[in-house]
């Protein structure tokens, strides 16, 4: 993977702060990069869950890695929410079919039946047109979520209407439901029969037609999410509470702040970490949609009110289910002078970045390499470190990032030029005192690193 040398292909890291305190945060809107692939993580449009048989986290979502149509439905593993595991495909490209080339398969959404002591997966099948909107159904061959590949069982349009955009949601009393934007007629909730496979009857028909529900029980209250229709844009998402399923459901408000369009994302889930209710977002890049990346936000819900403010990262204690806020950050300049460029890794012009310079030419053929040779911290633990970047490639570029020794392979996403910067993640175990950082190549790809 050699680039030729030339400043378009650079990939630059602008920015690169180090905790004053080590935790593993959540950064919302960064590059994942999943073990077991050591790309970003392709899990769209999806969510969480967590069976009770294990302490794992699961997340299943599409694969837009090469565009919008039908590639693969992924599953990826995680014990905390920030370093993820890809564990299988549970559905793959076919060579015709619903699961065939250039199919649109869409937001899957997963519940365990206990009666049959398998996952029921629910999700979006369409053409490329958009003009089938039916829902198609697949089940686990075992009891576990993501044990191997689920079975297809096909699709159809739930009671004889549209269906688009989707998400299910189980009761307390173990009753599945389908939500389900029905564009002809208004977001609609259906019951399911017992086994899940199916719909039997109609809940409620919202009069509005909004799109990427989801639903969540607070006590007595249900609090049902949507997103106005913007195509791959994103606006300001809605919200409505009622006592039941049926209605009567409040006037529809806005949880995140108004004109912030929820924070540059579009609902795909509202799950409990313990406790902790969580809002899960896409935020999407219509332009290239293996670019999109996951807006994870702690969600305030208030007897029938709910708000959610940004954070640029945040903790989330999954034992003691709460979460606090990202402590206080330090940003040592990569191209200080006390760091070392070493074999044609030099610095660049970059007018997004601080000085307008960033590091450059690391990799290739020359193995040009940026070591930190003291990087601070007060404390010896695992802690998250964020990596601002630019990429002006349309693909994904790769660096190794050695911390004290031990090699990283991290995914850097296009930022559309070499001046805006990205965010990729990278949690790793750093020592009380001084650490020493390394980036160099990866295969022997160009990259590039600096600081805004």
């Amino acid at each position: 993977m050699d680039f030729p040398n030339l400043l378009t292909f650079v990939l630059a890291i602008i920015l690169f702060p180090i905790l004053t305190q080590c935790t593993i945060q959540i950064v919302p809107g960064a590059t994942i990069t999943a073990l077991g692939t050591h790309q970003h993580m392709q899990a769209h449009g999806g969510s969480i869950v967590r069976p009770s048989s294990t302490s794992l986290f699961y997340l299943i979502g599409e694969n837009k890695l090469g565009g919008s149509a039908f590639q693969s439905i992924n599953c990826y593993s995680s014990p905390d929410l920030v370093t993820w595991t890809f564990v299988t495909e549970l559905l793959s490209l076919q060579s015709s079919g619903d699961l065939g080339p250039n199919r649109v398969v869409e937001r899957p959404h997963v519940l365990y039946n206990e009666a049959a002591a398998q996952w029921v997966m629910w999700m979006h099948i369409d053409d490329s047109s958009y003009g089938e909107a039916r829902a198609g159904v697949a089940v686990s061959t075992g009891s576990s979520v993501c044990g191997g590949a689920y079975s297809y069982l096909g699709a159809s349009q739930p009671l004889g209407f549209q269906s688009r955009d989707m998400n299910v949601f189980q009761d307390t009393d173990g009753t599945g439901y389908l939500l389900t934007e029905d564009r002809a007629n208004g977001l609609r909730i259906d019951k399911m029969a017992s086994d899940y496979r199916s719909v039997v009857s109609a809940t409620y028909l919202y009069a509005q037609d909004y799109e990427a529900p989801a639903l969540y029980k607070d006590g007595d209250t249900y609090f049902m999410f949507a997103s106005h229709e913007s195509g791959w844009d994103p606006n300001d998402n809605i919200y409505c509470t009622a006592m039941s399923l049926s209605g009567p459901w409040s006037a529809w408000n806005t949880f995140a702040t108004v004109g912030s369009n929820t924070y540059s994302s579009q609902t795909s889930g509202v799950v409990s970490i313990n406790g902790v209710v969580m809002y899960m977002g896409d935020r999407w890049v219509s332009s290239n949609l293996m670019e999109s990346t996951y807006v994870w936000l702690p969600l305030t819900l208030s007897g029938t009110t709910a708000t959610m403010a940004n954070q640029v990262n945040w903790i989330l204690n999954v034992g003691a289910g709460t979460w606090t806020t990202g402590p206080s950050e330090t940003t040592p300049e990569a191209e200080a002078s006390t760091n070392t460029l070493a074999n044609g890794a030099r610095t660049v012009s970059c007018s997004g970045c601080s000085g307008s310079t960033s590091v450059g030419y690391i990799g290739g053929s020359p193995g040009g390499t940026l070591t930190l040779p003291a990087i601070s911290s007060t404390v010896a633990a695992t802690t998250t470190i964020r990596i601002h970047h630019t990429n002006a490639d349309s693909t994904q570029r790769y660096a190794n990032v050695v911390v004290n020794g031990v090699s990283n392979p991290v995914a850097f996403l296009p930022t559309g030029n070499d001046n805006t910067p990205g965010t990729s993640i990278l949690t790793v175990p750093l020592k009380a005192g001084s650490n020493v950082i390394e980036f160099e190549q990866y295969n022997g790809g160009w990259g590039g690193f600096s600081k805004r």
